[in-house]
C-alpha cells in the first residue's frame, strides 16, 4: 500500500497529499521518499498552485519509525534525513492539515509546511529531549524561526504537548477549526493561495525562504551527528522505556 496518496480536483489548482500509514502515520525512509517525489512532481505540474498535506485517521504523524532497520535508529537516521531535507527544496506552498498528534519528526513535517490548520484536539510536541536525544528534522532551525527562540527552547527542553488552541496563540498553527472541518479549511486556504498569480506566489515564497533549505540542511547535519552519539547512551534507552511504560524518565547523565 502506498504511504502517500495524491488527489487533484478537490479545489481549482490545489493538490492533496495524504499520509496513509495507519494507525499513527509514522514516518520512515520509504514514506518520506514517496512524499518528496510527489512534491517534486507537483513542482512541474502547472495544474497545481498549492498543496494540502493531510493524514488519514486520527493522527497527523506520531513521529519516525526505524523499527525495520535492525539495530537501526542510529543506522537509518541518515537516510531518513536525506529524504526529509528534500522537502525544503520544493517550490509550491504547502498547507498542513493537522487533525491530531504531530510529534517528533511528525512535528518537523508539519513545520516544514508554509501554514498549519489544526483543531482543539491537535497535539504538537517536540519530545526529543524527553526521550533522551537532540531534536532532528531541522527543527533546531524551523521551530524557532516560526515561534521564536524562547518558545522553541521551552518546547524542546520540556517536550510538553501543545494543543491546537495554544498552537494558534503562539504561532505554531495558523487556523483553528472544528475537528471535522480541518481538512476542508486547509483546502480553503490552499484555494485562496491558488487564486493569486502563481509566478508571483512562488517568487515571493522563494524570497521569504531565501537560504532556508541550506540553513536547515546544515543544522540537520549537526543534529544527526549528536543524535547518533546519544542513541548509544543509557539515557536514551531510559527515555524510550519510560515512554513505553508511561512514566517519568529517570535520567542519569550517561
Amino acid at each position: 500500500m502506498s504511504q502517500v496518496a495524491e488527489a487533484h480536483g478537490l479545489r481549482p489548482f490545489v493538490a492533496l497529499l495524504e499520509l496513509n500509514r495507519p494507525p499513527h502515520n509514522h514516518l520512515n525512509v520509504d514514506g518520506l521518499t514517496e512524499l518528496a517525489e510527489a512534491l517534486e512532481r507537483l513542482d512541474g505540474d502547472d495544474r497545481c498552485r498549492a498543496i494540502v498535506l493531510a493524514a488519514s485517521g486520527k493522527v497527523f504523524s506520531a513521529g519516525a519509525d526505524f523499527s525495520g532497520a535492525g539495530d537501526g535508529a542510529a543506522r537509518d537516521t541518515a537516510r531518513f534525513y536525506t529524504q526529509a531535507m528534500r522537502l525544503f527544496a520544493t517550490r509550491k506552498p504547502i498547507v498542513a492539515a493537522v487533525q491530531g498528534a504531530a510529534v517528533g519528526a511528525g512535528l518537523g513535517l508539519a513545520v516544514a509546511a508554509d501554514f498549519r490548520v489544526s483543531c482543539p484536539e491537535g497535539r504538537f510536541s517536540a519530545n526529543f529531549n524527553r526521550l533522551g536525544f537532540h531534536p532532528g528534522f531541522g527543527l533546531s532551525v524551523t521551530l524557532p524561526r516560526l515561534i521564536g527562540e524562547q518558545q522553541a527552547a521551552q518546547l524542546f527542553y520540556t517536550g510538553r504537548r501543545v494543543d491546537g488552541e495554544e498552537a494558534v496563540r503562539i504561532g505554531l498553527a495558523d487556523v483553528l477549526a472544528p475537528l471535522d472541518q480541518v481538512r476542508e479549511r486547509a483546502l480553503d486556504l490552499a484555494a485562496d493561495i491558488a487564486v493569486s498569480a502563481p509566478l508571483a506566489v512562488e517568487s515571493t515564497r522563494e524570497t521569504l525562504r531565501l537560504g532556508l533549505a541550506e540553513r536547515v540542511r546544515k543544522a540537520n547535519e549537526r543534529e544527526l551527528v549528536i543524535q547518533q552519539v546519544q542513541y548509544a547512551t543509557e539515557d536514551f534507552k531510559e527515555g524510550v522505556a519510560a515512554m513505553a511504560e508511561r512514566r517519568q524518565p529517570d535520567f542519569q547523565r550517561r
